[in-house]
């Protein structure tokens, strides 16, 4: 028999998955917090749950870690937008992962899956997009697929095994603690750190993570199963607005707004830094795929949904930017090359 205080949630020493553990902790939910490595102990320093190994990829450890367990949180994915083989290491590990929690889920009698997805398994042919107009079409980057294909495997998979299932779709998440930089907090951190030497005329969507912790959680109460929910901005920001933006917050250290390329020329240059990284086996500066799919695209979003079932107040985009910044100067050895 499921206990109704016990919570899981994979992921747990990541960004999202950290601070939910700790919005959960708050609320005085027990928490049991999956990981891949348990002796990565930093991110639970302090905290009252109990840490036990969980690979997504490992039906044993999946089915150990939800014994007992009322809702998981399944927040654990590979979220890299490069890899030497994409394929194998990105699509077929978020997918498998996927089908095996909640296969797991359900033989342990889980009541209830909050699903954490991404504003990737979006379509963004009309702006502002919603969760009504459905998925991503556009299939040029293996992450953005292995985001739409294993939302839409989760929500069929839920219905077929009679599971509880609520989809939340943040945006790029900044703020609060955070152990080592991700892929979201890294932008910020290459553009504070005025590391980027052209403008890609792409929009992001900075989000504070507390504030998507906070609504997963009403999720697992308010959200309506077989639902998504957007949680992110209403608006885009371009690299240049965050830029003026980071210039008005810390006009100490003014930032130099970088030249913005005609697209084909942009274009070229990723491809370059692409071949460069595949023969280098690091992840490039930019992707031929990003040009292509979101060059000059302001990326808007309706949260109304988000806002009237989940109660999702993101605060403005300058506060996000505020504390992110703000906990870097906190921390600045997250700042130093690995």
């Amino acid at each position: 028999m499921a206990n109704s205080n016990l919570a899981l949630v994979t992921g747990a020493n990541g960004h999202l998955g950290n601070n939910l553990v700790r919005e959960l902790l708050r609320h005085g939910t027990r928490v049991r917090a999956g990981v891949r490595n348990p002796s990565n102990n930093a991110p639970f320093v302090g905290l009252a749950c109990e840490v036990v190994p969980l690979d997504i990829t490992k039906l044993a450890d999946l089915e150990r870690s939800m014994q007992g367990v009322d809702t998981v949180y399944a927040v654990g994915a590979v979220f890299k937008l490069w890899a030497r083989n994409p394929q194998e290491e990105i699509y077929n590990v978020n997918m498998t992962g996927t089908r095996q929690l909640l296969e797991a889920a359900a033989a342990a009698g889980v009541r209830r899956v909050v699903y954490v997805s991404s504003i990737a398994a979006l379509n963004y042919a009309h702006l502002p997009t919603s969760e009504a107009r459905g998925y991503n079409p556009d299939r040029r980057n293996v992450y953005y697929n292995s985001k739409n294909d294993s939302e839409k495997l989760a929500l069929e998979l839920a219905k077929e095994l009679g599971l509880e299932l609520v989809s939340v779709l943040p945006g790029t998440l900044i703020g609060a603690e955070i152990f080592s930089l991700n892929e979201s907090y890294q932008i910020l951190a290459n553009i504070y750190q005025g590391k980027l030497p052209i403008d890609p005329n792409i929009y992001l969507n900075w989000t504070h993570v507390q504030d998507v912790a906070q609504a997963c959680v009403a999720a697992a109460t308010a959200g309506k199963p077989g639902e998504r929910y957007i949680l992110a901005q209403e608006r885009g920001t371009s690299i240049r607005e965050t830029i003026g933006l980071l210039n008005e917050l810390f006009p100490e250290q003014p930032l130099k707004t970088p030249p913005r390329l005609p697209r084909p020329l942009l274009r070229g240059l990723a491809w370059l830094m692409e071949t460069g990284g595949k023969l280098a086996g690091q992840a490039p500066l930019l992707q031929t795929s990003f040009v292509d799919m979101f060059w000059g695209l302001r990326l808007d979003y309706d949260i109304s949904k988000a806002r009237q079932v989940l109660g999702f107040r993101p605060r403005p985009v300058e506060h996000a930017l505020r504390e992110a910044i703000g906990y870097l100067h906190q921390h600045p050895s997250l700042l130093q090359p690995t």
